[in-house]
This record gives C-alpha cells, structure tokens and sequence, in this order.
C-alpha cells in the first residue's frame, strides 16, 4: 500500500531520529517538527503508518516507535526492484515481463513492494532527459496529476511513457519531444500504471 507525502514525511522524520538519537520522538514532538497544532493528526498518520507495516509500536511503553526493515533494502541504502518489462517512449508498445532485478537508491524507490523499473525504447521523452535505453522507476498509482509522467495503458494493452493531462473525459498523453504529436483519448481508454519517481542510465 503507498504511502501519503505527509506519510512519507512522518516515517523518514522517525527513522533519522531513531537513528541518531536511539529512541523514538515523542507525537509532541513530530508535531513541532512539522508546525501541526494538533498531536492527534500526528497520532493518526502514525496509526496508518503502524497498519501499513512500515512502523511498530510497543503499546506498553512511552518512546516506543521504530521503522521495520523493509524486504528488498540493505544497509547501504539500495534497494532491488523488479525490471517487469520495456516501456514505449515513442508510439504505445506491449509491456514485456521479465524476470530480472535492479538495485535502486532506496530513497527513489520509496517502499518496496510499490514500485518497479522499466527499460525506456524511444525518444519521445528526450526533452525531460529520459532517453532510449533509461530505466525508469515507477511507483504503482492509479491516479496521476496534470504535467506529471507517468505510465499509462492505452486500450488495456499497449504501455505507455508520457506526461498526463485530464480535461474532462478526455485524457491526452503528451511527448517531451516537440516534432511527435501528443496521444488524445476518450478517459475511460486510459488506465495509469504509475508515476516516474527515478532516472537511471548506464554510460
């Protein structure tokens, strides 16, 4: 399950304080960190955070959250994410599964079990500097916002890497490269896949 960007904050803010400091900050004190005036919106992204599995909480003691080790992350702060195919930075083509891994920097995979790589064909996305043969790290959503890019199935099938924009029930995928022509689609043709979190590229 991903996580909110207030969630995100939250957990990271916990695990640079367990670290260096050896035990939990209080709610009182998250809440400072982040300029809330409220502890119990504290105690409830905590909560979610608990139900996520990404923290645990001895109930019997004050002080008591820490992150849990997450399957996939190492101590050197790399994470090995599936490479689940090929992904069309140019006209749609079939995602290909594969049957490989990758290590990524653990802080562009966000959590592992919620995201994965594909290999970029194409030069449609040469202007945002996403060119043939990248790997891209994609977190799973199923929701995307105007101007950011994602990747997207067209009819169900053909994967796609381009930025999105919704206007009403039209959706238009649109290239970063000026000389290709943006792909415009009735809405319900499109599903989102996920969002690019991460650049990767071999010299």
């Amino acid at each position: 399950m991903a996580l909110t960007r207030r969630q995100r904050e939250i957990f990271d803010y916990i695990s640079s304080f367990v670290e260096e400091e050896g035990y939990s900050p209080s709610l009182e004190e998250i809440a400072a960190h982040f300029g809330l005036s409220s502890v119990a919106t504290v105690h409830r992204h905590v909560q979610h955070l608990v139900e996520k599995g990404m923290l645990r909480k001895a109930w019997n003691r004050s002080r008591s959250l820490e992150p849990v080790p997450q399957e996939g992350a190492d101590d050197a702060g790399i994470t090995s994410l599936p490479l689940v195919g090929t992904v069309a930075a140019g006209l749609p083509i079939e995602a290909i599964e594969d049957n490989e891994t990758v290590s990524v920097p653990s802080e562009m995979a966000g959590r592992p079990g919620e995201s994965f790589v594909l290999r970029v064909r194409g030069d449609s996305m040469i202007e945002d500097q996403i060119c043939n043969g990248d790997l891209v790290v994609v977190e799973k959503r199923e929701q995307a916002r105007n101007g950011q890019t994602v990747v997207a199935l067209v009819d169900g099938s053909d994967a796609t890497l381009k930025r999105f924009y919704r206007d009403g029930g039209k959706v238009k995928l649109v290239p970063a490269n000026q000389t290709m022509e943006p792909i415009e689609v009735e809405a319900e043709r499109v599903q989102i896949r996920g969002i690019v979190r991460g650049l990767m590229r071999s010299f």
